[in-house]
């Protein structure tokens, strides 16, 4: 785990200061004309129109510019996406990223079962170390606001199929543009029901 988080230190420092420059040169007002689509999912403030559809609003700028970018260039594969990104320049994804980040986030409500509960926290807050998981909270923050510096995604109030999904496809290999393998090595030791519960934790976190 310490050598993971050692390479990421590296990649960080190296990626950091770039992300802060395409973001200060980013237009949010261009950002909302071309994000005109992409209402028919993620809906007109930004929240997913069905919990398959993850929420954009107050998303970090850094990583959904990111997902974008490698959503274009073929680095993420989203059969939903097909198509709609494909004519988007680096300053496009940009301008898009910086609108959402700029919509309030959404906030949800978790499932209250006690157990359930009390298991996402943990995982959250405190992680696993039998298991070999590092707290959520360490990249993602205690809130679940996410790091831009470090293109961290926000998690608050993210939709829990989303989230449920995202994580099975890091732990299948399927979706592999994570920094250093950081989520597959994770996600790869998390039962179903670890990812259940982190996912309701998220959904219902601000």
């Amino acid at each position: 785990m310490r050598k993971l988080l050692a390479s990421l230190v590296i990649f960080l420092g190296a990626t950091g200061a770039a992300h802060a420059a395409s973001l200060a040169e980013a237009d949010a007002a261009a950002g909302g004309d071309k994000a005109a689509a992409c209402a028919a999912c993620h809906g007109q403030q930004g929240v997913g129109i069905t919990p398959a559809f993850p929420n954009l609003a107050g998303q970090q700028a850094s990583y959904l510019a990111k997902q974008i970018m490698d959503i274009r260039d073929g680095n993420r594969q989203v059969p939903q996406m097909a198509g709609q990104v494909d004519g988007f320049s680096d300053q496009d994804a940009w301008d898009v990223a910086a609108y959402y980040a700029g919509m309030e986030p959404a906030l949800g409500q978790a499932d209250p079962d006690p157990a359930l509960v009390e298991r996402g926290r943990e995982l959250y807050r405190a992680g696993d170390m039998e298991k070999g998981l590092p707290a959520c909270a360490a990249c993602h923050t205690p809130t679940g606001a996410g790091i831009g510096s470090a293109v961290y995604p926000a998690l608050s109030g993210q939709q829990r199929d989303y989230v449920v999904t995202t994580l099975q496809a890091f732990a299948a290999g399927e979706r592999a543009n994570d920094p250093s393998a950081i989520m597959r090595d994770i996600a790869a030791k998390m039962s179903d029901r670890d990812m259940e519960a982190v996912a309701n934790y998220v959904h219902g976190l601000h």
